[in-house]
Order: structure tokens, then C-alpha cells, then sequence
């Protein structure tokens, strides 16, 4: 048989399984909208359209693990996941934060100036890190309300990515569609292009293998302020504790009282969550001692894997 010939049946099987795939999806979103219009809750266990199309929904995320959460600004984080953040702590997790910005304009302050506030503001943060039990944080220094989406910057988060290996990664939406800090869009935008494909192959920033940092594969990203969460978190035990965490944030809470936080959040329906928009990347990195005959089929392993990310970027692009 002719290698063109053989291709045209590759080529077809592949289509054959994304059209099941996408009838999968198609009834089971039948299903979930059947299920709102008579006014039923959907079963948790049963799968969702999520950003990985009709994949079956991946596993809790069990510790303990490594985490990584990068944000623009100080604050960010712990307003949006500082009672997962604190949960994961104290089930044992190594967690870091990362902070891109200083947050040098967060201020109304007549007398303030940029760098009196982004010192102010790291301090906080330190603070913040030590109520939860976070493990470091790196501040990479850049203005507030400048990021840009170049290679230097992602440059540096893949590298932060190959030095602390996290296994979880906590980032901001960028692709929702309703309004968004640019900052927020451009560090969600960047890391995710750090995740996938970046930090896992290689020949992507060659130089820090010179450095000793190996390729890293990051198996789940966690999407906070998403327009359309998929994952969610118990924190009701830890909602304390998060609010504890705001309040080192002196600068930004505008004199709000610890009883005015807490009595928001008692005012909350139980359980208490975290939301996100949920990637699950989980099958085996590229193994480089693999034999050439296990070759063919591992190829054709990642060869779907990415697809799948593909997919799901393409994806969530299309809702920006």
C-alpha cells in the first residue's frame, strides 16, 4: 500500500473518532440543558462541556502536591484563591507565588509614589504568604498596568516553571469575554502560553538546560475569575483564614473592618467555594530514553495529548 494511501486512512480513522467525539459531546449537552429546563441540578460525576470537549472530567486535584499561583498584582491571589491556597498548605502542598507587577498604581493617595507603594505592597504580600503557609514568593518587579506579552517575560515564567516543577499552576482568565485589567489578560495570556507548550519541550529557551533546569510538563491550570468556572473548592473551613490573608493587605482594603469580611462571606451560600476554569494536561511527559520501536505509539499518544491542548486553547480563545 502507498504511503499516501495509507496517510488517507490515518487521516480518516482521526475523523471518524473526533466526529464520536463531538456526538458525545452534543448529547451530553442535550442532556445538561433537559436537565436545567425542568429545573434539576446536574450530577457532579456525570461529564461536562469543559474547555477538553467530551473528555471525561479529570480527578479531584489530591495532595500533596506542588502549586504554583501567578498573578499580576499583590492581592490578586489571595482574593481570588487564598482559601485553596490555604487548604493545599495545610494538607501539606508546597505552594509559591509568583507576582509580576509591584502594583505600583494600585493607590488614591495623593502623597503616594511608585516605588514607596510596590514596597508597601510586597510587604503585604509577605504577610499575606505567611498566614496561608506559602512557601516563597518571587516578585519579577515589572509596572503596573505595562505588562506585555513578549518572550522576555515568558522567558521568565517558563523558567520559573522549570526551577520549581508545580504540578498545579493558578493563573488568571484571559480569554473570558467580559471585562478584564489588561494586566489580568496579559499574565493569564502569558503563563498559559509558558504551560503549553513552552515549558514542556526542550528546544524551547535551550539556554536553561545550560543552567541545569530540565523541560517540565505542568498536569492541571486552575483559571481564576472565569466567566465560566468548571472546578470548584471547598474553603468553607478555610474561609478565615483567607480573609486573615486579605486583611495583610492594608493599602488595598480601603479601611474595611476583618468583621465587615467575615460577615460577607457568613452572608454566602454553604458550602463555601473558589470557582475556576479548569485545564487538565494529565498524560506522561516525553520519556527521551524511550527505544525506537516504542517510538510509533507514544508519538501517536502525544500526538492526541495535543490536540486536546490545542483544542482547548483554540477553544477558549473563540469565547475571548
Amino acid at each position: 500500500m502507498s504511503s499516501k494511501k495509507k496517510q488517507k486512512r490515518k487521516n480518516e480513522a482521526k475523523g471518524a473518532r473526533l466526529e464520536a467525539k463531538v456526538q458525545k459531546l452534543e448529547r451530553l449537552t442535550a442532556k445538561l440543558e433537559k436537565q436545567a429546563k425542568n429545573g434539576t441540578k446536574p450530577n457532579r460525576d456525570v461529564p461536562r462541556p469543559t474547555m477538553f470537549g467530551s473528555q471525561e472530567p479529570p480527578p479531584p486535584l489530591t495532595g500533596p502536591l506542588r502549586a504554583m499561583v501567578i498573578m499580576a498584582h499583590p492581592d490578586d491571589a489571595d482574593f481570588t484563591s487564598a482559601g485553596t491556597v490555604a487548604k493545599w498548605c495545610a494538607e501539606g502542598w508546597d505552594v509559591t507565588y509568583v507576582l509580576v507587577t509591584g502594583g505600583d498604581k494600585g493607590t488614591h493617595d495623593p502623597a503616594m509614589h511608585p516605588e514607596k507603594l510596590a514596597a508597601i505592597r510586597e510587604q503585604e504580600q509577605r504577610e499575606a504568604c505567611k498566614v496561608l503557609g506559602v512557601k516563597d514568593l518571587v516578585c519579577l518587579g515589572y509596572p503596573d498596568g505595562f505588562t506585555v506579552d513578549d518572550q522576555e517575560l515568558r522567558g521568565q515564567i517558563v523558567r520559573l516553571l522549570r526551577l520549581y516543577r508545580p504540578d498545579v499552576v493558578v493563573t488568571w482568565d484571559a480569554f473570558r469575554h467580559s471585562f478584564n485589567h489588561r494586566d489580568h489578560r496579559t499574565v493569564g495570556l502569558v503563563t498559559s502560553d509558558a504551560i503549553y507548550p513552552l515549558v514542556r519541550d526542550r528546544l524551547f529557551y535551550p539556554a536553561h538546560e545550560e543552567d541545569g533546569l530540565e523541560s517540565h510538563q505542568v498536569n492541571d491550570v486552575l483559571l481564576a475569575g472565569a466567566a465560566e468556572p468548571d472546578y470548584e473548592v471547598d474553603v468553607t473551613d478555610y474561609a478565615e483564614r483567607k480573609v486573615d490573608a486579605i486583611m495583610c493587605h492594608t493599602s488595598q482594603i480601603g479601611g474595611r473592618t476583618r468583621e465587615e469580611f467575615l460577615k460577607n462571606i457568613e452572608s454566602q451560600d454553604k458550602p463555601i467555594l473558589e470557582k475556576f476554569r479548569r485545564w487538565s494536561i494529565r498524560r506522561p511527559a516525553r520519556p527521551e530514553d524511550k527505544k525506537d520501536e516504542e517510538a510509533s505509539g507514544e508519538e501517536n499518544g502525544e500526538q492526541e495529548g495535543d490536540e486536546q491542548a490545542v483544542a482547548a486553547v483554540a477553544k477558549a480563545k473563540g469565547q475571548h
